[in-house]
């Protein structure tokens, strides 16, 4: 549990893995303060600022307001009346992570994205010979720093739950090592809300429970969680010591393609919500056939005015290879919710259960883009 010394979690005899998680700080906002001078130092938040917008990012300084991804622009604008607002430029974004990417695989080809800005990479046995995880954290975070601008946290340790749990350790700019033997020791101090997976409803079931952190979670034992949280219960009981099985898995097939949009104005009329739907099958298609994917399993997703969010999915038995038959299918969703019990604040369009049509990656996240 430091940010220093050798690599003891190099015994791959023992059949340990020697796993680095590299997360970039504050991402998006952080490239927007790279390319303007002016916002340097000053709370920075991308996404939409009026009306129904949406937080995608924020820098460090509009955080210490507690703004946050994913939240309201009113609000977020409420918390911190200086933020400044920049439009999302995902082409910028993406060749950013392009060059980080190739410096990845500089040192092995065990690199598995999560994101734009995330990802895992198994060093266990490294191109260049260093042997120390460690040390080429240090590396990669000092040629991150130097040929894009930007900074990046690292989490060294032996699985892939601890290196990321340590990626996020030290932010902004850290390095955090997690030995063997350290890892139940480490999670056993951590509030269960920065375990991946548990979000503010499950941290807030687990409270009622009296699991406030690691060390809670792990006196209950198997059959106490899989009565509370079904198929969860054994991912629980493993991280609560510091357990993961995982593999780093490179080229990780992306398991969907799709967008959302945050309406400026909440939609309330039938009419304009099959317009918008149309706009948005337009810019998923796109981006389907830049993937070169097809799938079977067509979902829409809506978010009502009071935030409430629901998902309705069509499946087929064929390809859906064509955009017709994917409009028709997004379409037929919508229609069969009509009428809607409220107003719409957001609306999203995803195609999955793919299979790519020839051998060219599309290096681009497996996430959902926000069409701000």
């Amino acid at each position: 549990m430091s940010d220093h010394g050798e690599d003891a979690e190099a015994q791959d005899a023992d059949g340990l893995r020697k796993i680095i998680h590299v997360d970039m700080d504050a991402f998006f906002a952080s490239v927007e303060q790279r390319d303007d001078r002016t916002l340097r130092g000053k709370p920075v938040a991308v996404g939409g600022a009026g009306g129904r917008g949406v937080v995608a990012a924020a820098s460090y300084e509009a955080r210490k307001f507690g703004v946050r991804s994913a939240m309201p622009s009113a609000r977020a604008i409420r918390l911190c009346p200086d933020l400044i607002f920049r439009k999302a430029r995902f082409d910028v974004y993406l060749a950013v992570s392009k060059t980080i990417r190739t410096i990845f695989l500089d040192y092995t080809p065990h690199v598995e994205p999560l994101s734009l800005d995330e990802a895992y990479l198994d060093v266990t046995h490294d191109l260049m010979g260093i042997g120390s995880a460690t040390r080429i954290a240090q590396l990669i975070r000092e040629r991150i720093r130097k040929e894009t601008g930007l900074t990046a946290s690292a989490g060294v340790s032996y699985n892939k739950f601890l290196a990321k749990l340590g990626s996020d350790q030290n932010k902004p700019d850290g390095l955090c090592l997690i030995r063997p033997g350290e890892g139940a020791e480490f999670v056993s101090d951590l509030p269960v809300r920065r375990f991946h997976g548990i979000g503010p409803r499950g941290a807030e079931k687990m409270a009622r429970l009296g699991i406030e952190t690691g060390a809670d979670l792990r006196e209950k034992d198997i059959a106490f969680l899989r009565a509370n949280f079904g198929s969860m219960a054994d991912y629980l009981y493993r991280a609560a010591r510091g357990i993961d099985l995982r593999r780093v898995r490179a080229n990780r097939e992306r398991k969907s393609v799709g967008g959302e949009r945050t309406f400026g104005e909440n939609i309330a009329v039938p009419e304009a919500m099959r317009e918008q739907l149309g706009r948005i099958t337009d810019i998923v298609w796109d981006r389907i056939e830049k993937s070169k994917t097809r799938g079977r399993t067509v979902t829409l997703k809506l978010r009502y005015a009071d935030f409430r969010t629901i998902t309705r999915a069509r499946s087929v038995s064929g390809w859906i290879e064509d955009r017709a038959l994917f409009a028709r299918l997004g379409h037929e969703l919508l229609e069969d919710l009509m009428p809607l019990p409220q107003p719409v604040r957001l609306m999203g369009l995803t195609l999955s259960a793919l299979e790519r049509q020839g051998n060219d990656r599309d290096e681009k996240d497996d996430a959902q883009l926000s069409l701000l």
